[in-house]
């Protein structure tokens, strides 16, 4: 059974990215499932720090992306929006190069406030990042 009250294609929730830090950072969206979101992060010159390993923050970009589209799809209302609230963030493995892949899953899905996981793996699917983040339903603004 699927979570999502709204379902566009990869390429229309891509379209929707660009010209944003999303796409300067190269994240690509890779699969909507039933219950979760899927994109991936480049670790190259644009998402590493000065000592040549991935940014915690970009890993943040990249968790609060997947969760943040992941809960707009999920509202029952038309006329509310979800907002990053609070996001934290708990760097495992580091990372100097390749891509690293973000898997956004609800662990809770309410009408004013919403809970995800985003785990952050690396190529072998080895733990990098994981990450919870929690989304605030308000009114949305003309």
């Amino acid at each position: 059974m699927t979570i999502w009250h709204s379902k566009p294609t990869i390429e229309q929730l891509t379209a929707s990215s660009q010209q944003t830090l999303v796409s300067h950072l190269g994240i690509e969206l890779l699969e909507l499932g039933d219950d979760f979101l899927s994109g991936r992060m480049p670790v190259d010159k644009r998402t590493i720090q000065p000592a040549g390993i991935l940014h915690g923050g970009a890993s943040v970009v990249l968790a609060e992306t997947l969760g943040s589209i992941a809960a707009n799809l999920c509202l029952k209302k038309p006329d509310t929006m979800a907002v990053g609230l609070d996001i934290n963030a708990n760097h495992v493995r580091p990372m100097m190069q390749g891509w690293v892949y973000g898997f956004a899953r609800p662990l809770h899905i309410g009408g004013s406030t919403q809970l995800w996981e985003i785990r952050i793996v690396d190529e072998d699917d080895r733990l990098v990042c994981i990450s919870r983040l929690t989304m605030a339903v308000v009114p949305r603004r003309n």
